[in-house]
């Protein structure tokens, strides 16, 4: 093969090879199926089983929870109070914007520029859940997720989230120990996925939201963390399903802009776009190749001009030419002999040429 074709062709390869590194996290999430660490219901003690007091727990009996200030909407009053009725014995805060930020301030400085930057406010309060939690450990809470029983059971692994649909874990529900080594990953990485992607939905998601929150998980489960750094999943059935579920679902999403609309309808046809991603790629590979031989047949038409001298410069005739000789002459020379049909006798004269000639 050619050295033109097979340098093309290798860095294709190179290029197709980064932007594949690149992606190849979020492309593993798509087959992601968290059973390897799922929280299996067989572990679970029922509701009302004496089995929830025998249990040994590691998190901290306190619930986290996030909103500007401190009037709640009546829309989440009823989710919260479940879980204030169901857990009397636990400590229960509630992190408005002002006290989020002096929490910064004090116990994380090196942050408070990233988190004084974001641009959404949402983003705001996805980092302060996960510094809490890494910091005090307990229970962190969305305020539209209500509890339909008591999260004892859940206090026994040092720290677990819930799996979300399509893919991915979500962060609306989560809990860990104090200093436990997956939170302290996420807010270790946090200030290097501080980017915009153009639009709102896709920025929060991937610079603090689940879609961050998943590509660390994914990352971190590569290191095959011990029994104390696993981090377990709390299944949708065992979320909010059935009567003896966690959770409860009440309407929130308040931050969602017009592109989640757009976002969402790409996450239930993840499968046709992933194809026509494939097919886009196979395109502009064509192309490409297309544009590289229409090149390079244009710059081998041009890369060599020959002129032919005038018929009063001329060197001397070798009768028998030696090795020698032959070694002597110019190497990009040509001598060319032709017949003049008006002057009559032979001419020679010489022309540049190729080596390839």
């Amino acid at each position: 093969m050619r050295r033109g074709p097979l340098l093309f062709i290798v860095v294709t390869l190179v290029i197709l090879s980064l932007l594949l590194r690149s992606v190849f996290t979020l492309l593993s999430l798509l087959v992601e199926d968290a059973s390897a660490d799922a929280i299996h219901r067989a572990e679970l003690p029922s509701p009302n089983s004496s089995l929830i007091e025998h249990r040994p727990q590691v998190i901290p009996k306190i619930i986290h929870q996030t909103y500007k200030n401190e009037t709640i909407p009546e829309v989440w009053m009823e989710a919260q109070q479940s879980c204030i009725d169901l857990h009397p014995d636990y400590e229960y805060i509630l992190w408005t914007n002002e006290k989020s930020r002096d929490f910064i301030a004090k116990e994380y400085p090196w942050f408070l520029d990233t988190f004084d930057g974001y641009k959404y406010p949402i983003q705001r309060a996805d980092t302060i859940r996960y510094f809490v939690l890494a910091h005090f450990g307990g229970t962190y809470i969305d305020l539209d997720d209500g509890c339909n029983r008591r999260l004892d059971p859940l206090l026994a692994y040092p720290a677990w989230v819930r799996r979300t649909v399509p893919t991915g874990i979500s962060n609306d529900a989560m809990g860990s120990v104090p200093q436990h080594p997956f939170f302290l990953r996420v807010i270790e990485v946090l200030q290097s996925y501080d980017r915009s992607w153009l639009l709102p939905y896709i920025t929060v998601m991937y610079s603090t939201g689940p879609l961050f929150l998943s590509v660390i998980w994914k990352e971190y489960m590569r290191e095959m963390p011990n029994e104390s750094g696993r981090v377990r999943i709390l299944m949708p059935d065992e979320y909010n399903k059935f009567s003896w579920s966690f959770f409860t679902h009440h309407v929130g999403n308040s931050w969602h802009g017009k592109d989640a609309r757009l976002i969402f309808w790409m996450g239930q046809h993840w499968m046709l776009l992933t194809v026509l991603g494939f097919i886009l790629a196979g395109a502009v590979g064509y192309c490409l190749w297309w544009s590289y031989g229409r090149l390079s047949l244009w710059s081998s038409k041009h890369r060599y001009r020959y002129s032919k001298l005038p018929s009063f410069i001329s060197l001397p005739r070798l009768s028998s030419p030696t090795r020698l000789s032959r070694r002597a002459m110019p190497t990009l020379l040509r001598r060319v002999s032709f017949k003049d049909e008006e002057a009559g006798p032979i001419e020679t004269s010489y022309e540049l040429y190729s080596r390839r000639d």
